[in-house]
Formats: C-alpha cells, structure tokens, sequence
C-alpha cells in the first residue's frame, strides 16, 4: 500500500510512467470486464482506453476510499453504462449472406455485436479467481453463451450481475461503483439472476471427455460431411454468424442450413487452431484457385457440452488480427 501512496502522489504530480505503473495490473481484467458489458472487444477495447483517460484526468478526485481497483471499475462499468444507453450504438455492418436466398432460420437473432475474446489476452489474467461473493466461476463466465446470454439484460442489471456473480462484489460495494441504494442493486440481481436461469444458456461449457472430437469435427467440417458433423452435435445445437442475425437450431434446421450452404461455398482448405473464450476455435482458410494462396475468410468458435457440440459461431475476418491469424498463407 505504501508503494501505491507513492506511485499516486507521482502521478498526481504529472508522472505518466507512474500512472501507468498504478493502473496496469488492472488493465486485462478491466478490458474483459468491458467485454462483458459490451459483448465486443472492440467496444471493450475504446471503453478502456476511455476508462483509463478518464481515471488520469481525475486523478485528484480519486480519494483514498476505496482501492484503485474499485475504483477503476467504477469508471469503466459506469462508462460502458452510457455505451449501452447511447442511442448512437449501432450493430456492426454484415457482409451479404452467401447464399441466395438464405436458407429459412429458426430464428432472428438479438446480439449481432457479438465477438469472439482471444485466449492470448485471458492467459494470466489477473483476478481470475472471483471473490466470495461470486457465483460464476471463470471459465463459465468468459463463454460465449454466457456473454450472450448477458447481452439480453438491461444494462442496470447487466452491471449488478458481473460486479456480484461473477467479480464477487458486495451488495455494498456494487450500490458504490453504480451510484445505487443496496436495495435498488438486490432487486436488479434478482431479476438478473431469474433471466439468466430462464434462458439456461450461460451453462460451463466443458472440455470434451471424448479426447478426438475435435479432431472429429475438423475433419468432417473441411470435408463437408454433414451427416458427421450432426453426429458430433447435441439435439438442440445452435449454429451462429454475428453479425447475420440468421440462427440455426436443433439438428433439422442446421441439417438444412449446412447442405444449403454446401453447394456455395469454397471448401476450407486449412483450419489454424487458436483459443477464443475458452472454447476450441479456429481461423478459416481457402484457397485461390489462381495464386494457390489461402485466405482467412473467418474465425469459428465451438462450444462443448460432454461429448457433444451444442454451439457452432462463425464470426467475420476484422478480428483475425487479434488472434493472431494472418489475411493470406503461402
């Protein structure tokens, strides 16, 4: 603590290199938390950046009361607040659909935000462990379909649940960092937590018991083999493109879905393994048929229950350079 005291008083005085030193063990875990607010790591991205501007200009406001992890993440929820409130806030643009007409959804999907978070930026991670209070433990709180799931609640409960579930804050210290009455934050988390179990989608998605089905699932998925993709898949797997808002569920409709698509689309010459949110995922790449190179045409993340698929989201090439993936291979 003293160490900090010093740190502060140089900062207070101008010394960037200081300010630096104080906020960065928290910036990974301040960006992931601004992930889960905003379902994007690039609106995660801007509002740390903004979380940290902010916490520099009013610097002299910070008062000693609270730790500055507290207190940072009081700016940054607070800022991702006025993100999800923003009526600027506008999905992505999608690129059009490969197919004409697409294939009838099951249904229309409410995140078309949503993006993948890379592993590289998880590996020791600072407060992975939740605190006490919490209720998610951090693999379960990182997966997509809990991030989806988080992205259906209004922003006020959103807050309550990350800062109380899954970052194990108190009813106290929750109603400081949002500007609330204890009471006001108990009811959101109720409401929160009762959503939350009605959709049943912000379940643990665990390894797979069987060691080769994701070996299994590359090989059918490069051959097209759709028979042997179903056979690795749960009976209400979901299939997703963010940010298309078409969605696939249950095994009749991503039947339908991957034979459709079949005759259009490119064979994937190559799958290059990376980590997105804890889950198996891989960069997607075919190859042209003129230069013989092979372009990214997108990243896909699997989600694992037992020993089966339950989710498949295929997701766009802007954020290939996050995981390391490049446009084009020799």
């Amino acid at each position: 603590m003293e160490v900090d005291k010093v740190l502060l008083q140089r900062a207070r005085a101008g010394d960037r290199d200081a300010f630096t030193e104080l906020v960065e063990p928290h910036r990974r875990e301040l960006q992931v938390h601004c992930y889960r607010m905003l379902g994007s790591l690039q609106d995660a991205e801007d509002a740390l950046q903004e979380t940290l501007l902010s916490a520099w200009i009013g610097l002299d406001g910070f008062e000693g009361r609270s730790s500055i992890r507290t207190w940072l993440y009081r700016i940054a929820t607070n800022r991702c607040l006025n993100v999800l409130r923003s009526s600027s806030r506008r999905p992505p643009a999608a690129t059009p659909f490969p197919v004409t007409p697409p294939p009838e959804p099951s249904r229309l999907g409410e995140v078309p935000w949503l993006q993948p978070y890379p592993d590289l930026l998880l590996d020791g991670l600072p407060g992975d462990d939740p605190g006490p209070e919490a209720r998610y433990e951090s693999r379960e709180a990182i997966s997509l379909a809990f991030v989806t799931a988080v992205q259906l609640l209004p922003p006020n409960q959103r807050a309550v649940l990350l800062l109380r579930d899954v970052l194990g804050y108190r009813a106290r210290e929750a109603a400081e960092i949002l500007g609330l009455t204890e009471p006001a934050v108990n009811s959101a988390l109720k409401r929160a937590r009762t959503t939350m179990d009605a959709q049943s989608t912000g379940r643990p998605t665990r390894g797979p018991e069987d060691p080769d089905l994701v070996e299994r699932f590359v090989t059918a998925f490069t051959a097209q083999d759709v028979d042997a993709l179903l056979a690795l898949m749960t009976d209400d797997v979901w299939v997703r493109m963010p940010p298309l808002p078409f969605e696939y569920g249950g095994t009749e409709a991503v039947h339908r879905f991957f034979t459709v698509l079949a005759g259009h689309r490119r064979e994937i010459a190559k799958m290059v393994p990376v980590g997105a949110n804890r889950q198996p995922a891989w960069g997607e790449y075919i190859r042209d048929p003129v230069t013989g190179a092979l372009h990214i045409v997108g990243v896909l993340v699997i989600g694992i229950t037992g020993t089966r698929i339950h989710e498949l989201t295929h997701f766009e090439t802007t954020l290939a350079p996050y995981f390391g993936l490049p446009r084009t291979l020799d």
